[in-house]
């Protein structure tokens, strides 16, 4: 947790200098979007996105957050895309191929090259495979190479070591690589495969490591490999790509891209006006339910609502709430049911633990922690609570559902006799303070990955692990869960582990929102999805294009 605590803070210091850089008179483009908009609609070349939260930075190997992540795939390619369940398309790797399920070979597609004209090859993976495991790296994907012969459970090399030894460079396009046992293929290429992004080693094989996270690139990325190359980010309000015309999957249809940063009511606004062509999924585009039939009814938009992977959760700080009574009486006091039908307008569903109903490891034996405030207070006596005691619930801005949630828990929290004082923050902020432990209650969302692997959350490691949450036995399944490559044996890992969740409660899970995406009918090609909203970018276009 160090480590992480260390990256948060030099995020912040990234946030800072990047604010002084927009606020400096970048002359590069001082346009707003709007105004850039305006000249674009008559090229009719220029899309808008809207969504909520604001990135914490750009740095592919250290990005903590959703919103950051998925800017970055307009940039960056990854491997492989997931455009349906488990269902791996190429992108940067012409093909992605093992025959023993433990050893991977990644050949690269031989036209992929940077934007400044230069190949990517392999040794640009193998230097960003070495960075990710490099003890001094500061990185938030470690987990996605953990499996790695030679790497710890936290996807680390021994202290002082720099090189994978079980990488290996065949040629300047074929790459293999060992795990340390045969595992489940399709995990390591939802996880290595869709999510990892390659650095250029030529920009950045000469920064020390253990500066990497300062370099300017980290935050305002000069070369890039995927359709569009960054333009700038006017912290907070929006993010300005343009297309990288040698692509090497072909010249994007848009010359540029914005991606809006706004309260998510201005989205309707937007979208009515053709101000937005769509909000994005994810999570972080929400538009706020309460809006749905207004959106619905505009005549210029289509809308889709899709089941998602992602979900909300209300962690709780181990460290101050220690008593697995008064966890599991906060969780009988919860009407997360109100929450589903009020907030979300039945748009959702209220789940137990990390996976949603769209999982095949939804392990459904599990009993759910069901609305019983009697039964509640009763668990507060047994543990001797201390009703004069204070909780404090930290809750992040931006996700309107979320920011109302929180006054229906505070009220079902008191409404059981409990003190609470809720707190908000911005997104930034709430890492801190998570990582810091600055919380009693904790409100953060969260999507992971179909595949059930969730190291980052559970283990007492994980980078997510605000709760400081250490049990022996979760750790010992996850590292059995990652490395088995049997499917049915892996359900039977991951039961216990959901198992070991209802009765520790780590976190009570509160709901899974579904994905309201609206798209306006000036899109020709595109179109926000759970799955593979990043395929096929260069064919993303508005009508009158070109």
């Amino acid at each position: 947790m160090k480590k992480f605590k260390h990256a948060i803070n030099l995020l912040v210091i990234l946030s800072l200098l990047l604010l002084a850089a927009c606020s400096g008179g970048d002359t590069t483009s001082t346009d707003s979007p709007e105004n850039s908009g305006d000249d674009a609609k008559a090229s009719a070349g220029t899309m808008f996105l809207g969504m909520v939260n604001p990135p914490t930075g750009f740095n592919p190997i250290n990005s903590g957050d959703v919103a950051a992540v998925f800017l970055q795939k307009f940039m960056f390619d990854s491997f492989l895309e997931m455009d349906g369940p488990l269902n791996f398309v190429p992108k940067l790797a012409e093909s992605f191929e093992t025959t023993d399920n433990q050893t991977f070979t990644i050949k690269l597609n031989k036209n992929a090259k940077w934007s400044d004209g230069t190949p990517v090859t392999t040794a640009d993976v193998e230097f960003t495979l070495n960075l990710v495991a490099n003890p001094v790296v500061e990185t938030a994907v470690g987990a996605y190479i953990s499996t790695f012969e030679g790497l710890d459970s936290s996807g680390k090399l021994p202290e002082g070591e720099t090189s994978i030894p079980s990488v290996k460079v065949i040629d300047e396009q074929t790459i293999e690589f060992k795990t340390s046992k045969p595992v489940d293929p399709n995990m390591i290429k939802e996880q290595l495969g869709v999510k990892l992004l390659v650095l250029p080693k030529h920009i950045l094989g000469e920064v020390d490591p253990a500066q990497l996270s300062q370099h300017p690139f980290m935050q305002k990325p000069t070369v890039t490999n995927g359709p569009f190359k960054f333009v700038q980010y006017a912290k907070d309000q929006y993010v300005e790509f343009e297309a990288n015309s040698d692509y090497y999957l072909g010249t994007p249809e848009l010359s540029k891209l914005f991606v809006k940063i706004m309260p998510a009511a201005n989205m309707v606004a937007q979208l009515q006006t053709g101000e937005l062509h769509m909000n994005v999924a994810g999570g972080i585009g929400k538009i706020i339910p309460t809006d749905y039939e207004t959106v619905d009814s505009l005549e210029n938009v289509t809308t889709v609502i899709e089941p998602t992977i992602g979900y909300q959760t209300m962690m709780f700080n181990t460290e101050t709430i220690k008593d697995v009574k008064v966890r599991q009486a906060i969780a009988y006091a919860l009407d997360r049911q109100k929450i589903v039908d009020n907030l979300l307008k039945g748009y959702g569903e209220v789940i137990d633990g990390p996976y949603t109903s769209l999982s095949p490891y939804l392990n459904k034996d599990v009993e759910q922690y069901t609305y019983n405030q009697e039964k509640a207070k009763a668990l507060l006596e047994e543990a001797g609570w201390d009703f004069n005691q204070t909780i404090q619930l930290v809750v992040p801005t931006g996700n309107k559902v979320r920011e109302q949630s929180a006054d229906l828990i505070t009220q079902d929290l008191q409404a059981i006799g409990l003190k609470v004082e809720m707190t908000t923050y911005d997104f930034p902020t709430i890492m801190q303070k998570g990582e810091a432990g600055e919380f009693d209650l904790l409100l953060i969302g969260f999507t992971f990955t179909l595949d059930p692997e969730i190291s980052a959350l559970y283990d007492s490691k994980g980078t997510y692990n605000f709760m400081n949450f250490s049990n022996e036995r979760v750790d010992e399944l996850l590292t059995l869960g990652k490395a088995e490559p049997d499917a049915d044996v892996r359900q039977q890992i991951y039961n216990e582990l959901q198992d070991i969740h209802h009765a520790e409660l780590p976190y009570i899970s509160l709901y899974s929102d579904h994905d309201y995406a609206a798209i306006s009918n000036d899109v020709v090609f595109g179109a926000p999805k759970i799955f593979g909203f990043h395929h096929d970018l260069q064919k993303w276009a508005v009508s009158g294009a070109k």
